[in-house]
Formats: C-alpha cells, structure tokens, sequence
C-alpha cells in the first residue's frame, strides 16, 4: 500500500496564485485542495483537517489573520501549520505571527523556499501526530490523567514525588475468593471483565484516577495529578454509580449461581504521589495511611455497603445521607475507626 500523501490546503482570492500553488506542490508528491475565501477553507477544515495550511493575508469579508485566530482558538485546530503568504512588508508578518502562523512567506513565492517550509513544518507536524498517537495508545493502558501527565513538560515534577491530600476509594467483590476456587477458569475471567468493563468507564465519568487493579480488587483516588473542587463528593458519586451498576451485573450473576456481591471503602488523607517501579516498568501511585484505610473499609463493607470513614464523611456531611455504622475495627490499626454507610447523595433542590 502507498504511503498516504500530504494534504495542503492552499487559500487565496486570486484564481491565478491557487493555481501557482499548485502546479508547485502536486508533482511533489502533496494534495492541494483550495479555498477561495477564509470562510470556505473554515469549512474544508472541519470536514477534512488539512496536514497543513497555506493562506494568503488580504481577502475580503475574512482576512488571513482572523482565519488563523479561528483556527488557533478551537482545540482540533490548533497545531495545524500555517504559513501565511502576502506582499506585505515586516509590519504584516509580525501581525502574522502574532495572529498565531507558524511562519511567513512573501510574494511572488520562491518554489525552493516554499519547498523547505513545506517540509520543515509538516516534519514538526508528523511529530505531534505521533505523540497524540502515542497519548492515545498509552489511555488504553493508563487512567487519561496519568497519560496526559507523562506525555506533558510539567508532569516531570509530579511523577518526580509530591505530596497531596487525597480521597482514596478501593472497591471489590465480596465472595469473589470463594468462586474463583470453584468456578472454571473461564468464568472467572468473565466475571472479571465484566466487573471492570462496567466499573471503567465510571471512574473516569467522575474524573478518578485509577491507580490500579488486580483480580477483583480496584483502588480509584481523586485529587491528583488533577486537582478537583470537591474530590470527596466525586468519590462517592462514583461509589453509588459503582454500586448501582454492580447491582444490575450481580443479577445476572445470580441467575447462573454465582453469589458475589460489591463493597467499597473511602477515605481521606494525605499522601506522597508519583512514579514507583523500576526502568522499563513504572507505576503512578499513592502510598499512606490513607491507602490502607480505604483498603480495610471496603474489606469491612458488607455486600452493597459504601463505608467511609468520619473524616470524610464530615467533609460531605450536607450532600450525603449516611447510616452510622459506629466504630469498626480496621485491622492494621490499635483503635477502632469510626465510620458511615453512604446511602445516597443529596441532590441539590432546583429553585423555582
């Protein structure tokens, strides 16, 4: 299969200087599909993102700045070079730049010139390609904000190490040791799949950073490497929506004999975040007492039970309706915990 050529969209007013675009890129090996005015190539953007744009400044009702504006401020559209092209002096190319082109050409275009731009920018562009593609690749396997955040300048320091209070929330299935003694391996694996098919695309619904799974077991926190307005709140609307999906999946369970059910512990708490392993194999994770606490929560949790402790339930006392569960004792710590049994979310009452 041949190798897909480049597409440049080429605009300008004048008939004649499309053409001489043109004749100048097409036997190069580059598709050139042309506009007209800044409104028809708007247009052709958004129905077939060109790999590169080619614009002339001076055209009527849609000059070539505004164009670049438009482009540069929708998200699809903001890496697509663009050279601008004018017979204009200095004054219009720094106008150009600022306007947000790439880069600047002067009538009557010099091919040779043209050529180098051409490549040089559209190689800039295979290269945000490849990183988008490589972004992409890595959401498959990571939670979206730990994919964003090694892909970009600024996650260095964090995966560096920082610290940050947290709402952490582990989740898993009651009984599922039990049936995974008796049950064939394949079933097993369904059952697993199903539980973190349905329980995916939650966690990211409600903006969680899924730090990692095994079997069963799945421990979500928020409030890092995205900072969030009321972490704690979004931690239980994911438990509840948690609950309410597994609820529906155990049905069916229960149809065929499987007896497992869905437990969830959340607390709040400080911890030090960022990149643990080793070369060729790291992690983004969060290690503190409060990982623990969360852990022995939803071990306690009986089958439909979303217990989370007094600290953070004060946090949300106003949005959340509870059932007091008193002190439980939580193994690996001296003194029994107090904790609640998230019942529902308040929602807001809409005024009239």
């Amino acid at each position: 299969m041949s190798e897909q050529r480049p597409r440049i969209l080429a605009v300008d007013d004048t008939p004649a200087n499309l053409r001489l675009l043109e004749a100048m890129l097409v036997p190069r090996g580059y598709d050139v599909v042309t506009a007209s005015s800044g409104a028809e190539a708007l247009e052709k953007v958004h129905s077939d993102p060109p790999d590169l744009i080619l614009s002339d400044v001076v055209m009527p009702a849609m000059n070539g700045h505004e164009l670049v504006r438009r482009l540069r401020a929708e998200e699809a559209t903001r890496f697509v070079p663009i050279v601008m092209i004018t017979a204009s002096a200095d004054q219009e190319r720094v106008e150009a730049l600022e306007a947000g082109a790439d880069d600047f050409m002067r009538k009557p275009v010099d091919q040779i010139e043209l050529m180098a731009r051409v490549k040089s920018l559209l190689r800039v562009k295979q290269f945000h390609d490849t990183v988008e593609r490589q972004r992409a690749e890595l959401k498959r396997f990571l939670s979206p904000q730990i994919a964003d955040l090694i892909t970009s300048p600024e996650g260095q320091a964090l995966l560096n190490g920082h610290r940050r209070e947290i709402t952490v929330v582990f989740c898993d299935l009651r009984g599922f040791t039990a049936f995974s003694e008796t049950a064939e391996p394949e079933e097993a694996l369904a059952v697993v799949r199903a539980y973190h098919g349905a329980m995916g695309p939650l966690i990211v619904e409600h903006g969680g950073t899924l730090e990692h799974f095994e079997g069963d077991g799945m421990m979500v926190f928020f409030n890092d490497p995205v900072p969030m307005e009321q972490p704690v709140l979004a931690a239980v609307r994911m438990a509840i929506a948690m609950r309410d999906r597994m609820n529906e999946l155990i049905a069916q369970w229960r149809k065929r004999g499987y007896e497992l059910g869905f437990g969830c512990g959340i607390a709040v708490g400080y911890a030090t975040l960022g990149r643990i392993g080793f070369e060729g194999r790291y992690d983004y994770g969060a290690i503190g007492p409060v990982t623990n606490l969360a852990a022995r929560l939803a071990s306690e949790a009986k089958a439909g039970q979303i217990l989370i402790s007094q600290r953070a339930f004060a946090m949300i006392e106003e949005h959340a309706e509870v059932e007091p569960m008193g002190e439980v004792a939580v193994k690996g710590y001296s003194r029994p915990q107090a904790a609640c049994n998230v019942l529902r979310v308040k929602e807001p009452v809409a005024s009239g």
